[in-house]
């Protein structure tokens, strides 16, 4: 099979390699014309014989709308288009409509596996019409870990975005329970070797995962995380996430607690903290630290 790849960052340089290993052509491009096959959309369209697939794997939000456009004018009825970068499910529904509203068929695919996914694969989750989804499935073959596992055909289009969201959700409040018991691990006088703590739980244990794996890499480079600092990003999907859980009025107090979390990790100097000190100094006469 054919497949055009736009966007060859870290995700997408792995997955065009993982493809052709399999045995498919991929024609990619990408800005930096160093990582590309073609120097443009336009020239990537030209070269894949029709019915044509493009999966596109840049930035959610205006970068996925601008390129989605493009292709839009570039492509033909019967070709079909594959959302794989972590855009928003209700994008997908306005994407979907704007492509078929030219003949242009439409799949949205959450994407899990970061850069280990070249060796060991992608986990897939897409939504779609079943009959584009088909056309696509030499692909989502090649990406998915080996095996019987791995890959989903979610439901309609959104769908497979819609459980990536969730997936991250589950990502954010597993991190952060690891983290909490490794700072209160790393606090105690009569707990010496937290390291080694968290790498006797990857056997045996209900709370062995490939985090509490990564958990144990990142140890195993730096024992107490000294060089690092408490700060961690959030993609998005952690706040989507819990938007959607208000709209159907879903409780989700982990997944909350841990994306808030993440914010508090921003503030070198919480005001929530300086008031929260204020009254109980107030209230208990408890001492208060001056800057």
């Amino acid at each position: 099979m054919e497949l055009g790849l736009v966007g060859l960052g870290k995700m997408g340089g792995n997955m065009r390699e993982r493809i052709r290993r399999a045995g498919h052509t991929v024609i990619g491009y990408d800005r930096n014309p160093d990582l590309a096959d073609v120097q443009s959309l336009e020239e990537l369209v030209g070269k894949l014989p029709g019915p044509r697939v493009v999966w596109v794997m840049v930035p959610a939000g205006a970068p996925t709308q601008s390129t989605i456009d493009e292709l839009a004018e570039l492509l033909e009825p019967g070709d079909i288009v594959v959302d794989g970068g972590n855009s928003r499910w209700t994008d997908d529904e306005k994407h979907a409509e704007e492509l078929a509203a030219k003949g242009i068929g439409f799949v949205d695919c959450g994407v899990s596996g970061g850069v280990w996914g070249l060796e060991n694969g992608y986990a897939l989750m897409y939504g779609g019409d079943a009959e584009h989804v088909a056309r696509v499935q030499p692909i989502f073959d090649a990406l998915k870990p080996e095996g019987d596992l791995g890959a989903v055909h979610a439901g309609k289009v959104g769908a497979g975005h819609f459980a990536k969201m969730v997936h991250n959700g589950i990502e954010y409040a597993m991190m952060q329970a690891y983290a909490e018991g490794w700072e209160l691990l790393e606090k105690v006088d009569s707990v010496e070797n937290v390291r080694e703590v968290f790498r006797s739980w990857q056997e045996g244990t209900v709370i062995r995962s490939w985090l509490l794996d990564l958990a144990v890499n990142a140890l195993d480079e730096d024992e107490h995380l000294d060089e690092l600092r408490g700060y961690a990003q959030d993609s998005g999907e952690g706040r989507w996430t819990v938007e959607a859980a208000i709209d159907n009025a879903v409780p989700l107090p982990a997944i909350t607690a841990s994306l808030f979390a993440r914010f508090a990790s921003r503030q070198d100097d919480s005001p929530q903290m300086k008031m929260i000190a204020a009254l109980r100094n107030q209230f208990g006469g408890h001492a208060v630290e001056k800057k």
